[in-house]
């Protein structure tokens, strides 16, 4: 890894927090009354899923949309459980290797997310996402991910060029997207690949205090 890295970009989903959309499927079927491998054959990540997480159309906008696509009549209430159900917790050693980063270089996220989401791992996971000096969301931004457009918003508000980014993703779209710009990105199949590359980076001399000697 070169020696020009100044600031580590993160994606959420996969990388940070483990998810798993079977169990959204579950919970909608459970409200449903109907299988959940037949709600999971009938999902999409459409138009309408792209929109909800550009922040163009509301939680309840998206809703009615799967009350037609996947052809079950739950509330807003119902929905929400089960979109929620989707994030199974943080990825084992994930925090700890997030504490040990921040001291060495700033940490930012980048996630595909709705508003939704957002609220909810702000929340639930709020301890591992303070290591981060911002969060940057699609349903902010209006724009997602693999788009260059999305990409030069949030380096754009970081304030360093493209160059001078590390990105991790589990996406390989995206992650081919960031390089495309110049970026320095990883496809993350494992916490492995994120230590892998961390430890390939050349620190700044200035910040070449072991991690060790500072606050314990």
């Amino acid at each position: 890894m070169t020696d020009d890295i100044r600031v580590l970009l993160f994606d959420l989903g996969g990388v940070i927090l483990e998810i798993d959309f079977n169990r959204v499927f579950e919970v909608w079927g459970a409200h449903a009354g109907v299988p959940a491998p037949v709600i999971r054959s009938r999902f999409r990540f459409d138009a309408f899923y792209e929109s909800h997480e550009r922040g163009q159309i509301t939680a309840s906008a998206y809703f009615e949309s799967l009350r037609a696509s996947l052809g079950i009549r739950l509330s807003d209430a119902q929905f929400t459980e089960g979109w929620n159900a989707i994030f199974t917790g943080e990825v084992p050693g994930i925090a700890a290797l997030l504490r040990q980063s921040k001291e060495i270089l700033p940490l930012y996220v980048f996630s595909n997310t709705n508003s939704m989401h957002h609220a909810y791992w702000t929340r639930e996971f709020a301890d591992t996402m303070r290591n981060f000096q911002k969060v940057f969301v699609s349903s902010d931004l209006g724009r997602r991910k693999p788009e260059p457009e999305a990409f030069a918003a949030v380096t754009s508000a970081i304030g360093v060029p493209f160059e001078n980014i590390l990105f991790f993703d589990d996406t390989d779209e995206n992650v081919q997207s960031a390089r495309s710009l110049g970026m320095h990105a990883v496809h993350v199949g494992a916490l492995a690949d994120i230590e892998n590359a961390l430890g390939k980076i050349q620190i700044p001399s200035y910040r070449r205090t072991p991690v060790s000697s500072k606050r314990r």
